[in-house]
């Protein structure tokens, strides 16, 4: 009914049959179509969304973590798990900050071990990671904040502090 929200399926002879290559992600988003003819499928994009009182249909978020940064579509949970196979890490988790106006990055957080070795994670980030899924800060923690019922908070999750990366000229003037 309008106002309510629910997640948005597509359907129709647009639609992709599936992943190429990936038959268990295909299974998972490419759903029977209990509307149209038969063999026909429902793509879930996982996009929430409602009809307003004026037949629009209105976007409402994401049923999952995925993220939009410089014209990529980012799942987090893609980061997550890389990080989480590396050696060194008990937990990690990633988010989108904008601790500056403008200014997105993506920050991960960890609970590390002792083989934990920041550079070898960064290496392995990078062979697994394409630049725009890298995160740029990383903060190390003793637990991932938790909410009372145990999951996530991730508004608990404290800002990074960046250090530069590379050594450059400072600025001449003030105009630079």
């Amino acid at each position: 009914p309008p106002g309510i929200t629910g997640e948005l399926y597509l359907a129709g002879e647009q639609l992709a049959r599936g992943y190429h290559a990936r038959p268990a992600l295909t299974s998972e988003r490419f759903v029977a179509n209990p509307f149209g003819d038969p063999g026909t499928r429902l793509y879930r994009t996982g996009d929430l969304a409602h009809w307003n009182h004026h037949g629009h249909l209105t976007y409402d978020g994401r049923t999952d973590h995925q993220i939009k940064l410089r014209g990529h579509r980012i799942e987090l949970g893609e980061i997550d798990t890389t990080l989480n196979n590396q050696p060194g890490i008990s937990q990690a988790t990633v988010q989108l900050r904008e601790d500056q106006p403008g200014d997105q990055r993506l920050v991960a957080y960890l609970v590390t071990t002792d083989e934990y070795d920041e550079n070898t994670l960064r290496g392995a980030v990078a062979h697994a990671l394409p630049d725009y899924m890298r995160p740029t800060a990383y903060v190390v923690l003793d637990a991932l904040p938790l909410t009372p019922n145990g999951k996530l908070d991730r508004k608990a999750l404290p800002a990074p502090t960046y250090t530069p990366t590379t050594t450059g000229r400072t600025p001449r003037t003030p105009r630079e």
